[in-house]
């Protein structure tokens, strides 16, 4: 697992990663000598790198970045690859951005115009990073959560599932890249099937309720 950005929901799921006994490749944008401690703390199996050099070792690589560092992501070494868009858009953080302020493109959309041969999935963008640390439950858990995943390749989808449900997770299926706007910040499926944030445990969520969050989202 590559990891570009390691903010809360990186440093997140590179932990339950390592749990689950995946190899993990940390970067951000401030250098390699930045992540020690934290890839310390990871122990053996997580390593610091520079943002192409994390893209190039994962097999699957997650990308959790402010929407404005979009342009900055290294393409070359995730062409033909997985990877996992966790980023949500924040005009009062990011900027404006026509294409998404006027909802022409998801956000996810125009991540693909920067890696346009990467295979990209939505996921981890609607839960807070707590309660993502907290929710994980075994297979076959009476009270195991679901997570939306969008995404256009099936093969990608696929891998992302598998890696959802190796740290404890199961899926719903949103659609395509241009359907992720129902994961989007301020839908129904966005943070709060899973409770407040006051809450650092969370609430498991079921896959009815997961369903019915992402039907009922508007734009």
């Amino acid at each position: 697992m590559g990891f570009i950005g390691s903010g809360s929901i990186g440093r997140a799921l590179a932990r339950l990663a390592v749990g689950a006994r995946h190899q993990v490749v940390l970067s951000n944008s401030r250098g390699p000598e930045t992540l020690v401690d934290t890839a310390g703390e990871l122990g053996p199996r997580a390593s610091a790198a520079t943002s192409e050099e994390a893209a190039a070792a994962g097999d699957i690589v997650v990308v959790t970045v402010p929407v404005s560092a979009f342009p900055y992501v290294p393409a070359a070494p995730l062409a033909g690859k997985t990877v996992i868009d966790t980023c949500n858009y924040g005009a009062e953080r990011d900027g404006h951005i026509p294409e998404l302020d006027s909802k022409s493109l998801t956000s996810s959309e125009l991540l693909l115009r920067y890696v346009p041969d990467a295979l990209l999935v939505k996921a981890f963008n609607n839960i807070f990073f707590k309660h993502l640390l907290s929710l994980a439950r075994p297979a076959g858990a009476a009270d195991r959560s679901y997570l939306p995943i969008a995404g256009d390749s099936a093969p990608a989808k696929a891998a992302v599932t598998e890696f959802l449900d190796s740290i404890g997770y199961s899926v719903v299926d949103a659609g395509t890249l241009a359907d992720s706007w129902r994961q989007a910040t301020g839908t129904p499926v966005w943070g709060t099937p899973y409770g407040p944030y006051s809450n650092e445990k969370g609430q498991p969520v079921g896959e009815d309720a997961i369903r019915a969050a992402l039907a009922t989202a508007t734009r």
